[in-house]
């Protein structure tokens, strides 16, 4: 993440027909991340019983319910009425990227185009997303990985070495690949590339990627577990803060 991230006006439009209300508070410290949640608001139809949960959590969470009529048995209203929003929030000029939270591949052409208009477009849905829809977006959170971040906060209690080693059996030889290949990329005549590099490179190559899918906060965790790769910690020449640097063994 840049140091201007935190600075991005971001639009959080929420799907309410396939997201789960209980990830919300995860979900929008997630968003924090990211930027300043300019616009809030989420899409259902109230009347149906199959989104009673939200209501409960809107009010805690300043979220504007949209209402959106199915008129039609088998079309989706409330994915045209947040695509159509969509484009207006992006024609009024008033922010910088957008958080579309589904798990709908509708809304494949709808990241694609606002990446066109010079968008950051951030995805988070469950892990069933359609691959489409995910490599739309400049990043894609699974809420799965919220869900377990939340856990881990109620319990207070650090993750076993058992624990741990179930995580790292999930990072199998097609993500030691993707990891090797993409430092070798941006290494330099030594081999060394900066980690802060690595992240964006891996994140342009799969939008999905996250170091939390496998068991660990931080990038360089997730590195640390394989033998394959040698860390380099350096000074920045700053009294705060230092540099990361890894190559390939």
């Amino acid at each position: 993440m840049d140091n201007t991230t935190s600075d991005l006006r971001l639009a959080v439009l929420i799907d309410a027909d396939n997201i789960p209300y209980h990830n919300i508070k995860g979900m929008l410290e997630e968003v924090a991340k990211y930027g300043n949640p300019t616009f809030k608001r989420i899409y259902g139809d109230w009347t149906k019983p199959t989104v009673v949960g939200w209501k409960g959590v809107l009010l805690d969470y300043a979220i504007t319910p949209i209402q959106q009529y199915s008129y039609t048995s088998g079309k989706n209203a409330t994915d045209s009425a947040m695509i159509i929003d969509a484009m207006d929030i992006l024609y009024t000029g008033r922010v910088d990227g957008f958080c579309l939270v589904s798990s709908d591949s509708d809304f494949t052409r709808l990241a694609t185009r606002l990446r066109e208009a010079g968008m950051r477009v951030y995805g988070l849905g469950e892990q069933k997303t359609p691959s489409a829809f995910r490599a739309a977006c400049d990043k894609f959170i699974y809420l799965e990985i919220l869900q377990v971040r939340e856990k881990k906060t109620d319990t207070d209690k650090p993750r076993s070495t058992k624990e741990k080693q179930k995580s790292i059996s999930k990072a199998d030889k097609e993500l030691v690949t993707l990891l090797s290949t993409s430092i070798n990329d941006i290494a330099d005549e030594d081999g060394w590339a900066y980690l802060g590099e690595l992240g964006n490179l891996l994140l342009k190559k799969q939008p999905d990627f996250d170091s939390r899918n496998y068991g660990f906060n931080k990038l360089l965790l997730l590195l640390k577990s394989f033998p394959n790769f040698e860390i380099d910690i350096r000074e920045s020449g700053k009294k705060t803060g230092k540099l990361v640097y890894v190559r390939t063994i």
